[in-house]
Order: structure tokens, then C-alpha cells, then sequence
């Protein structure tokens, strides 16, 4: 005889907590985020349906199958993820579980998520990033993104935080975690990334500004290297 437990109707949608590297589109005017598990392969938006991995045609989350979503309950072991090499320039994302879900001790597989808030921890260097940069890797047809400073962004494919946060739209909100300090709360006012379509505040602009400035820099270094090669020539 098989337990049944009983279904669970919430009022509002479950929370939770997970870990995701931020992809560009290959065209840039797509954002996303891939997986650092099983499911890495398949780029996903911030409002998406799970599918199985495997290619089986039931439906995520299938009790026989490990495909679906996953996150887990706390914020505090979603961020400990962070601590291993292989996932230090992914992000912290809180997401709504919507959709069919199954609970488990730790966390929720289920069917359907809203990624809510993404936050980025400190460029390499450990100044706080003010944008997401190429990381030398990525997907067919996506390019993977790792959190920088003004200072390292150089000539690299980059996007804001703000402008990461437009093009990945549905509401997405992306936050920056400064060097050497906790992550803020997902109500926090250093959100840089506002709902997509609001009008950018001071701290939006500010990120851009110096974001555009370190790309001049990098420019005018390339123009002043190529002015001496010109004269030696």
C-alpha cells in the first residue's frame, strides 16, 4: 500500500533559491540563465516552463524522473553553493515555484518558475560588479556572463546590471553584492536592475556611466597603441 500525501493549495506562490550563470543571447538582445546542474543545457527566462532533460515527453516534474526545475527552501544554502570554484561567478536568484511542484526535505522540484531577483556577487578582482561580461564559455547560441568592475570590463562583450535586467524583462531585478559583504535582501534599495521598462534611478545611471568610461579608456589605450605602431612604421 502506497502513503499518499495530501495536495498541497497554497495561497501564493512557494520561494525559493537557487543558483544560475547569466547567458547573452549570441545577437545580444536576449538574457537568460543556464543551470550549474543537470538541467545546464538548456538555457531558460525568467518566467519558463521546465521540460525534460532527457527528452522523455511527460510532464516535469515526472515522480519517476529528476527533470523539472530545482531550488531550495533557504536562501543561506543556495548562497554556500557559491563558495565552490565552479560556481563562484554564478548568481543568486530567488524564484517563485509555480506549477505543479514535489517538496523534498531540502527544497522543490516543480514545473514552472518567475526568476524574481538575481544577485551578483564582486567582479574577480573584489570590487563590486556593475556589470556582466563575457566569461570565455557558453551555450550554442549563448554566451555565458560573469559579474565585473568598471576597471576589468575592457573590450569585453558586457552588459549592465540594469540593461541585463531590460533585456531579460517579465519584471527581473538584479541586485550587486559589493566586495568582502554579505548579499543584500531581495527588498533591498542597491537593487541595480529595476523592473524592465521603469525608469532608471541614479544608482542605474551611475553603474552605466562608469561602465561607459572604463570601455573609453580601453578604446583610447587600443587607438594610442596603434598611433605608435603607425609612427614606427
Amino acid at each position: 500500500m502506497r502513503l499518499r500525501l495530501p495536495a498541497e493549495r497554497p495561497t501564493e506562490p512557494p520561494t525559493g533559491y537557487k543558483i544560475a550563470h547569466p547567458v547573452l543571447s549570441q545577437d545580444g538582445t536576449r538574457a537568460g540563465f543556464t543551470g550549474v546542474s543537470l538541467g545546464g543545457a538548456l538555457p531558460y527566462g525568467v518566467l519558463d516552463d521546465a521540460s525534460c532533460v532527457y527528452g522523455r515527453r511527460h510532464r516535469s516534474p515526472a515522480r519517476l524522473c529528476d527533470c523539472g526545475f530545482h531550488c531550495v527552501h533557504e536562501r543561506a544554502a543556495a548562497e554556500a553553493m557559491l563558495c565552490t570554484a565552479e560556481h563562484r561567478t554564478a548568481l543568486l536568484l530567488e524564484v517563485s515555484v509555480l506549477g505543479a511542484y514535489l517538496r523534498f526535505e531540502r527544497g522543490f522540484r516543480y514545473a514552472r518558475q518567475r526568476v524574481r531577483t538575481a544577485t551578483a556577487g564582486p567582479c574577480a578582482c573584489g570590487a563590486t560588479a556593475v556589470a556582466l561580461a563575457d566569461a570565455g564559455w557558453g551555450r550554442p547560441g549563448w554566451r555565458a556572463l560573469a559579474p565585473v568592475c568598471a576597471g576589468c570590463v575592457r573590450g569585453r562583450t558586457s552588459v549592465s546590471l540594469a540593461g541585463f535586467a531590460r533585456l531579460a524583462g517579465d519584471g527581473l531585478r538584479v541586485a550587486a553584492r559589493g566586495g568582502g559583504t554579505g548579499f543584500p535582501s531581495a527588498d533591498s534599495a542597491d537593487l541595480a536592475g529595476s523592473a524592465a521598462g521603469a525608469e532608471p534611478g541614479v544608482p542605474e545611471l551611475a553603474a552605466e556611466a562608469a561602465l561607459l568610461q572604463a570601455r573609453l579608456d580601453w578604446f583610447q589605450t587600443q587607438l594610442a597603441r596603434l598611433g605608435e605602431r603607425g609612427e614606427r612604421g
